[in-house]
């Protein structure tokens, strides 16, 4: 049991009928997804691919009773894109599009606010119940059911963990990436307070960048709040000074924010998580954190 999806969610495309619309939500019916329908304004009526497609989500949501919706369509259609679902109060959006306009999220945010939506994104991967069903762009196959939760900032280093783990036969309960954009809806915290009302997990990887203070707050709160072994990597902490990231959530570093980031990794140390130093660390630091059974 996924602890925002599992295989009875409703999901709808929004963006179904272009092109990254239609592959991925093949991607999602071929793994198991629940997925009912999807949304494109004037092609409402039509089927594609095999699935209905409504011209509102309102429409979409009265005739498939759907609870949760992908957005794939571009940054400047997003933002409405997510009202809509807000509106239509779907329960759970998750929002691959990168880099929606940051007046534009606002406008989002305060909606969400006022609302009992949860927002995923945006620049997600997605969310994945691995063996049940997956929200989302990520790579289906190197996914297994488990016992260890993922919550990430980067799509490509969330895989490259979940390699780690399946390599090592080490399985997953479920994996958020909760995105690389500056605003973004659900955060590291709010992953943690799922999981840990979550009996089907039993230990957390958290996957952080040097920039921003997200990571600071997580470590704050894991100390006070949560109980079970969280096993954490600070991303580009061994890339040397000035580094720059496509996250607009990462931002452009410059030579005091390395003080920072190692600041950020004794934090975490502090407040009883394991930090890998390398990526390439960090099956093996989940693996010998499951074996002493605790922090």
């Amino acid at each position: 049991m996924g602890i925002l999806i599992d295989r009875d969610t409703k999901l709808l495309t929004i963006g179904l009928t272009g092109k990254q619309g239609s592959f991925h939500s093949l991607q999602l019916r071929d793994y198991g997804t629940n997925l009912i329908g999807g949304v494109t304004p004037g092609k409402g009526g039509t089927v594609h691919e095999g699935f209905p497609v409504f011209n509102t989500v309102d429409l979409a949501v009265r005739k498939t009773g759907a609870n949760a919706a992908l957005i794939v369509v571009p940054p400047h259609e997003a933002a409405d894109a997510i009202l809509e679902c807000i509106d239509s109060n779907i329960e759970l959006i998750v929002t691959v599009t990168e880099g929606i306009p940051l007046h534009d999220m606002l406008k989002v945010k305060t909606a969400l606010s006022r609302s009992t939506s949860r927002l995923v994104g945006p620049n997600s991967p997605g969310i994945i119940t691995p063996g049940e069903s997956k929200v989302g762009i990520m790579p289906g196959h190197i996914f297994m059911p488990g016992k260890v939760g993922v919550i990430s900032r980067s799509g490509t280093l969330t895989y490259e963990a979940v390699y780690q783990l399946t390599k090592r036969e080490i399985g997953q309960s479920s994996c958020v990436g909760i995105g690389g954009d500056y605003l973004i809806g659900t955060d590291f915290i709010d992953c943690l307070k799922l999981f840990s009302l979550d009996e089907g997990t039993e230990a957390v990887v958290m996957i952080g960048e040097r920039g921003g203070t997200v990571e600071n707050e997580a470590a704050q709160w894991i100390k006070n709040n949560f109980s079970k072994p969280v096993i954490s990597l600070i991303a580009g902490v061994d890339q040397g000074k000035a580094v720059s990231y496509g996250h607009s959530g990462a931002g452009i570093l410059v030579e005091d924010e390395e003080e920072l980031a190692t600041a950020k990794i004794k934090l975490l140390e502090e407040s009883g998580i394991s930090v890998a130093k390398t990526v390439s660390e960090i099956g093996e630091k989940v693996a010998e954190v499951l074996q002493k059974g605790g922090r």
